[in-house]
C-alpha cells in the first residue's frame, strides 16, 4: 500500500501528487548518512608529530635510498625537509598515501602506520620500493 498525499497548486491550480512514503525514504537516508558521517572522526590524533621515514630502492635504477622526516597533524602529511615536498592524507584507522616531489622526480607511497611504527609500498619512474617509519 502506498501513502499518497494529493495537493492543490494554488498559483497553477494542478493537482500535485506527492509520494510520501518515498520521501519519507529519502528523508531517512539523508538522516542515517549525516549521523554515520559526524561518527567518522578525522585522522585520529595518535599519528600527528615527527617521523622519520626511511626509504628503501628495491626495484630500478634509483638512488638506493634514504631517510625523510615528515610531520602530520591533523591527518595532513608535510615534508620535515627543505628540499623534498610531501603531501599526504592519514585515515583514522593508519592507512596512509604520500606524493613525495624532489625537483623534476616525483613518487607515490602508501602503507600503514601503528602508534609508533608503519611500512608501506612506493612507486616512482622506473623504480619501486619499500619504506619504514618510526616516530620519533
Amino acid at each position: 500500500m502506498r501513502n499518497v498525499d494529493t495537493r492543490i497548486d494554488a498559483p497553477t491550480g494542478n493537482v500535485i501528487v506527492l509520494n510520501v512514503f518515498r520521501s519519507r525514504v529519502i528523508i531517512g537516508a539523508f538522516a542515517v548518512s549525516v549521523i554515520i558521517t559526524a561518527g567518522i572522526a578525522p585522522a585520529s590524533a595518535s599519528y600527528d608529530g615527527t617521523w622519520t621515514v626511511s626509504i628503501v630502492t628495491t626495484r630500478g635504477v634509483c638512488e638506493p635510498g634514504m631517510a625523510l622526516p615528515i610531520q602530520i597533524s591533523d591527518g595532513r602529511v608535510a615534508s620535515g625537509h627543505s628540499q623534498v615536498g610531501v603531501s599526504g592524507r592519514v585515515a583514522q584507522g593508519g592507512g596512509i598515501t604520500v606524493t613525495v616531489i624532489q625537483g623534476l622526480k616525483r613518487a607515490f607511497g602508501r602503507g600503514k602506520l601503528a602508534e609508533a611504527s608503519g611500512s608501506g609500498t612506493w612507486r616512482g619512474g622506473p623504480c619501486s620500493g619499500t619504506w619504514t617509519a618510526t616516530r620519533i
